[in-house]
């Protein structure tokens, strides 16, 4: 092959010195950031909150974050931490190691979660008492490596959760992308399941992992959470679809802008005019992040 019919392959390569600042400039006020041993507040009839401690006759950070207040509770919220888990939290995660009774899935949090075989759907979604039979069974259902949907049902006196999957929209995941991402950047909201107008499913994890598939099969619903439908064909646009979501939402979370349905949707149609490789350019990442956040901001004034 001549060196004419050879495909070329172009490579960015950015200096220091031309590195983009991902921050969104707005209207809003920016929040006071907080560095360890940073006074807090003087006032002594305050309570200490997590990320705080007494010293001097004041309230100090422990680490780099944000103040909280709730009533008299003085906390300083961190910029970067890992996943702590609340009861009714959705969560993506990744099945670690089967276990006696259990699955160990790793949910970005400091300890290994929890899956209980008494707290799943068994398929074709039987509710019934676990026998040895099942137990024998448990990697057939799951196994090292498969992506499940779950919902936090306890949390432990160290940190460590509890799952289950006995509702049937959660359990194992089949075809699409998972995104890591800081749990922070993940918005509450009532809904974590989400299928966008462009065809496209995705699953906000307040773990901050976040799943981006074809749109779900609700007929499949029925199946208990243990059958991966491999055999769905994936067109190629629903492929690029995939990919422009995903690198939209590498673009606000870089710009460290809070991660929900409207957010990702329209950061989705501002980067329509890029190719989807381009999307990985920090000059491009941070105009849609920008783009995003004008639209966000007519949308709360209106």
């Amino acid at each position: 092959m001549s060196k004419t019919e050879a495909k070329v392959k172009k490579i960015h390569i950015y200096l220091a010195s031309d590195r983009v600042n991902p921050s969104i400039s707005s209207n809003h006020r920016i929040p006071r950031i907080f560095t360890p041993g940073e006074v807090v507040t003087e006032q002594n009839e305050l309570m200490k909150g997590h990320g705080t401690y007494e010293a001097d006759g004041c309230l100090k950070s422990s680490v780099a974050g944000l103040k909280e207040e709730v009533n008299k509770l003085i906390s300083v919220k961190p910029l970067k931490s890992r996943y702590n888990g609340e009861i009714g939290d959705v969560i993506v995660g990744r099945i670690t190691e089967v276990q006696q009774k259990r699955w160990k899935v790793e949910t970005n949090s400091r300890l290994d979660s929890i899956l209980l075989l008494s707290s799943v759907n068994l398929p074709g979604g039987e509710l019934r008492r676990r026998s040895a039979e099942d137990e024998h069974m448990m990697r057939k259902y799951l196994q090292e490596g498969d992506l499940i949907s779950a919902e936090v049902q306890n949390v432990f006196a160290d940190g460590s959760l509890s799952l289950h999957t006995r509702s049937l929209k959660y359990g194992k995941l089949s075809q699409g992308v998972l995104i890591k991402v800081f749990p922070a950047l993940i918005k509450r909201s009532k809904t974590r399941f989400h299928n966008l107008p462009i065809g496209v499913s995705i699953i906000l994890g307040n773990n901050g992992f976040i799943w981006i598939s074809p749109l779900v099969n609700q007929e499949e619903d029925n199946v208990g959470g243990f059958i991966q439908n491999l055999d769905q064909v994936v067109s190629r646009g629903e492929r690029e679809t995939i990919a422009r979501i995903r690198n939209c939402i590498l673009a606000l979370a870089q710009s460290k802008m809070m991660l929900y349905d409207s957010s990702i949707l329209y950061a989705f149609e501002e980067s329509l005019k890029y190719a989807v490789v381009d999307l990985l350019t920090p000059e491009v990442m941070v105009d849609v992040a920008i783009l995003t956040q004008q639209r966000l901001n007519i949308a709360e004034d209106n």
